[in-house]
């Protein structure tokens, strides 16, 4: 017995260390939330199952309620790779450990899409300029806080160019995601929101009807489509061969291809980096800024300091 013992020990240890072996080989990957977790699940796992069988890798998806689910699954480890919009990435770089490592494509081999103002083709609001004239009688649906197009590329170029703080020029504020604000909009909960090119895309190919229904009042400069990011710790040998996946994802197969089209009218990937989100690093000052050299409860000494701190991390960026 007593000879026995170390042997099963070892056999003990082995199989533990087989067991850890296989657990570091699973891999959390998050979806932010631009429509209901159910409809984003249907869009994905196709994917996500493509990549089990290519890299190996047994990949749990995580489709939380809100953009910062994800980022704050992603800063505890819970997660270690996600999908996100340029906003949400900047947070998951400075606050969770992330670093992006791939860009989206679209089908007709851009990369880039619009944020939107939008509302019913019915609306007796006809044109940007009835609504910036109209806010105390608007309802208006905005994004996530974290969303790149539903939020802040709107609050900026929209908003603040146009000296308006959205949180108190309308007569109410609702935050939602892009597919809750386009069945807002088509029900007339809300007089105008804001949404983008991507997911208006969608609609027009699912559901055209729905789709005549709306007017474009308002498009932005273009957005940098978004970006994959892993976190910084993970395994080397787990990210090559997930970067190997993604970026040789639908080159031909025209399976891939279709599975891609269905999530966002993707065509694939290109490999990327933390540089591409600094025009939305450059974005979120800009809009700070705006802030700034329009807030009347601070001194003249304040404002210039303040203002001053904004242009070197601006100079940093260049």
């Amino acid at each position: 017995m007593l000879r026995l013992l170390p042997r099963v020990t070892l056999a003990a240890l082995a199989a533990l260390s087989l067991s850890l072996s296989t657990q570091a080989q699973e891999i959390g990957f998050g979806i932010i939330a631009t429509d209901s977790a159910s409809t984003q699940r249907e869009r994905w796992e196709p994917f996500f199952r493509d990549m089990e069988k290519k890299t190996g890798l047994k990949i749990n998806a995580f489709y939380a309620p809100d953009y910062a689910g994800v980022i704050e699954a992603m800063r505890f480890n819970k997660i270690q790779v996600a999908w996100y919009g340029n906003k949400a990435a900047m947070e998951a770089v400075d606050r969770a450990q992330g670093e992006v490592f791939a860009q989206v494509m679209y089908a007709d081999g851009s990369y880039g899409y619009h944020g939107l103002l939008i509302t019913h083709r019915d609306s007796p609001y006809q044109s940007l300029d009835d609504v910036l004239k109209n806010t105390k009688s608007i309802n208006l649906g905005i994004g996530d806080p974290n969303s790149t197009s539903g939020f802040l590329v709107p609050t900026y170029y929209l908003f603040a160019q146009n000296s308006l703080d959205h949180r108190t020029a309308f007569k109410t504020v609702r935050n939602a995601s892009h597919g809750a604000n386009i069945q807002a909009v088509l029900a007339r909960q809300v007089d105008v929101a804001t949404n983008n090119t991507e997911d208006m895309g969608k609609l027009e190919s699912a559901r055209p009807e729905q789709f005549a229904q709306i007017r474009v009042l308002w498009k932005s400069p273009l957005i940098p489509s978004d970006p994959f990011v892993w976190r910084k710790d993970l395994d080397p040998a787990v990210k090559a061969r997930l970067k190997t996946f993604v970026l040789g994802y639908a080159k031909t197969d025209p399976a891939e291809k279709a599975t891609l089209k269905v999530i966002y009218n993707y065509g694939g990937f290109r490999e990327s980096s933390n540089a591409q989100l600094l025009p939305i690093r450059q974005l979120e000052l800009f809009k700070e800024r705006r802030r700034i050299e329009t807030d009347d409860k601070l001194g003249a000494d304040e404002r210039a300091r303040q203002l001053a701190e904004i242009d070197r991390k601006l100079a940093a960026l260049k």
